[in-house]
């Protein structure tokens, strides 16, 4: 049952990602044939399911080299496929009725990170962090992210994060934007915080220091939470090993995706 789901989620998302693929010129000096892209996007999937390193990825499966995998994925990133999968999917829901925009939350997770300070990461030893901002009515769908320093406060990139946020297609008539309101707890009870969701016609539903209390803060933010929970099944994601910034968030990239397109599509 398991393989069979993980099979059709790789089809179902290589469906949707072909027409994004760059196009590829044949080798003229000839050499080895090319993995072919769904192959490599397997390998990809495998990988970001079990935390296999890339050096590791067992050949027998029939994926190819661990290394081929790796420089697919980079350069599937460098052209910005994964994000265009990732809007893509996010217009499919919407025009499929399950994305709306009445509501939407942001918390951040932090994961462990070993190595950090030697490699050269903004973060401190062991730990990294990443925020987004979610659709807010269940299963919670992942609009957005980004990667900071565990050191960094919730709010440092708040701003950041919400101007971020894609206008997604899907309906007839102009893409949607912003939400109706955003939920957010009390790490990000701050002026300049509610000023700027004012400034973009977003209703603030941020909690407030001393007043409301912690039981009550997970009525309408538990979709967040379950969202994180979802991004940290991926064994790649549950710990970053990855040294390079563009290759984690190529891997968030995906990991939305597949998010996205198993609550899409009906699997078995």
């Amino acid at each position: 049952m398991g393989k069979n789901r993980n099979k059709e989620i790789s089809t179902a998302l290589f469906k949707r990602i072909e027409p994004l693929l760059p196009a590829v010129k044949p080798c003229a000096k000839g050499g080895r044939p090319r993995l072919s892209d769904e192959r490599a996007l397997n390998g990809i999937l495998f990988v970001l399911r079990t935390g296999t390193p890339w050096e590791h990825l067992p050949q027998e499966l029939g994926f190819g080299s661990g290394m081929t995998c790796w420089r697919r994925l980079r350069d599937w990133q460098a052209a910005g496929v994964w994000h265009r999968l990732h809007l893509a999917l996010l217009a499919e829901l919407r025009g499929a009725g399950k994305l709306d925009f009445s509501r939407a939350s942001i918390d951040g997770a932090s994961v462990a990170s070993p190595g950090a300070r030697t490699r050269g990461q903004p973060d401190r030893p062991g730990q990294a962090w990443q925020q987004a901002p979610h659709h807010h009515r269940p299963p919670g769908h992942p609009l957005i992210f980004c990667v900071t320093g565990a050191n960094r406060h919730d709010s440092v990139v708040f701003e950041e994060l919400i101007d971020a946020l894609p206008a997604v297609r899907g309906k007839p008539g102009r893409p949607r934007h912003w939400p109706d309101k955003l939920h957010a707890d009390k790490g990000y009870d701050y002026a300049r915080c509610r000023a700027h969701l004012k400034r973009r016609g977003i209703c603030d539903r941020i909690a407030r220091k001393g007043v409301e209390r912690n039981d009550r803060l997970g009525r309408h933010r538990w979709v967040v939470e379950r969202t994180h929970a979802w991004l940290a099944a991926f064994g790649k994601l549950r710990t970053r090993f990855e040294r390079r910034i563009d290759i984690h968030l190529a891997l968030l990239s995906l990991a939305c995706s597949v998010i996205c397109v198993r609550n899409l599509e009906r699997f078995c």
